[in-house]
């Protein structure tokens, strides 16, 4: 049964279950707030769902509570990063918080953070950018069960592989495009599988390599049939262009940032980690400020001027439908589906916690 809850709410109880899964109150506050502004933002895939795996990466020791960066290389505008295996939520925002002190200083920055674990929804690092006037671009790598095929491939052989880039808009709310290189992000096919539904044709093959419209394929080993024991894999968006993109996030936010790439069979360990490579720019030092303010705001006035197609009551550009959703959800409550809150609620008693 779907279960509603307050942001604030669901923020407190997360809280308790990262803190008494080991992590101090103000990592666990941070880890909460993160997870449920992805779902404030519409995001279920990257919110409050991921606490049970993260529960139990904490208990096999592939999530490392209360883990700082370690800085492996500082050369002005490069930095290397070792995320140490912690929480995404926490050592993402050191590396990004270094990362715009240095763009700021001298114009641009290189960050490449290794090591990390699950760093959630990575436009909330573009937004820390965009805050601060930069642009950023975002190539991230996931290291865990390989789910998305490329294309021509009939297995799954790496993980969603996000891209991200953020542009401020001056005097208006930034372009913030964040996108995973699969056709769908593997979470929004656990929230499918939660809640029962299908899921359009083209998302996915199963364990033999077949289409289907079950994302339970991505979710649970196949019962039966080709591939039992095994599971299937999302499809990559925009046939090779996107596969294509998936492999450059692989090389770039994997092999460049020295944090790793996948080329082994799959395991069953839950740890998530992921490698990223951001490169910040700062236009008022690049000397391009007054023109790209300009440009960007004619641009983007143009592109919302064209006559909405049918079915859509407006030209947006990306972020908006995230700004949009925070406002509707902070007002009436984030719903949860049984399956997910169930899994919550098992996740809490692994650690101690009881919540209702």
């Amino acid at each position: 049964m779907q279960k509603t809850v307050k942001a604030q709410d669901l923020r407190d109880r997360c809280a308790a279950i990262v803190g008494a899964a080991g992590s101090s109150p103000e990592e666990a506050r941070q880890v909460a707030a993160n997870l449920v502004l992805a779902n404030l933002s519409g995001h279920d895939s990257h919110g409050v769902g991921m606490i049970p795996r993260y529960v139990d990466a904490v208990l096999e020791g592939g999530l490392k509570p209360n883990a700082s960066v370690k800085v492996q290389l500082d050369a002005g505008s490069l930095l290397t990063l070792d995320g140490q295996r912690g929480y995404g939520q926490v050592v993402g925002v050191q590396a990004m918080e270094m990362a715009i002190q240095r763009a700021r200083e001298l114009g641009s920055c290189i960050l490449a953070l290794g090591q990390a674990h699950h760093l959630g929804r990575i436009g909330h690092f573009a937004e820390m950018a965009v805050a601060q006037g930069l642009v950023s671009i975002h190539f991230v790598n996931v290291l865990s069960r390989p789910v998305v095929a490329p294309w021509g491939g009939g297995d799954g052989r790496y993980g969603t592989n996000p891209c991200c880039i953020g542009v401020p808009v001056a005097g208006r709310e930034p372009f913030i495009l964040d996108f995973a290189t699969s056709r769908v992000a593997q979470g929004k096919m656990r929230v499918a599988h939660n809640e029962g539904h299908s899921v359009p044709d083209g998302y996915l093959i199963d364990a033999g390599g077949q289409p289907t419209n079950d994302p339970g394929v991505v979710v649970v080993p196949q019962p039966n049939g080709p591939g039992a024991g095994l599971f299937g894999a999302l499809m990559p968006f925009g046939e090779h262009k996107g596969s294509g993109m998936a492999v450059a996030c692989e090389l770039l936010g994997g092999a460049l940032t020295g944090s790793g790439t996948w080329h082994r069979p799959a395991d069953s360990a839950k740890a998530v980690i992921n490698g990223m490579l951001a490169i910040l720019i700062d236009p008022q030092r690049l000397g391009t400020k007054a023109a790209f303010e300009q440009e960007t705001l004619a641009f983007v006035d143009w592109l919302k001027q064209s006559p909405p197609a049918p079915g859509f009551d407006a030209v947006r550009i990306a972020g908006e439908p995230e700004r949009e959703a925070r406002i509707k959800r902070e007002r009436d409550g984030i719903a949860i589906d049984g399956h997910t809150w169930s899994d919550i609620v098992l996740a809490a008693s692994k650690v101690g916690v009881t919540i209702a």
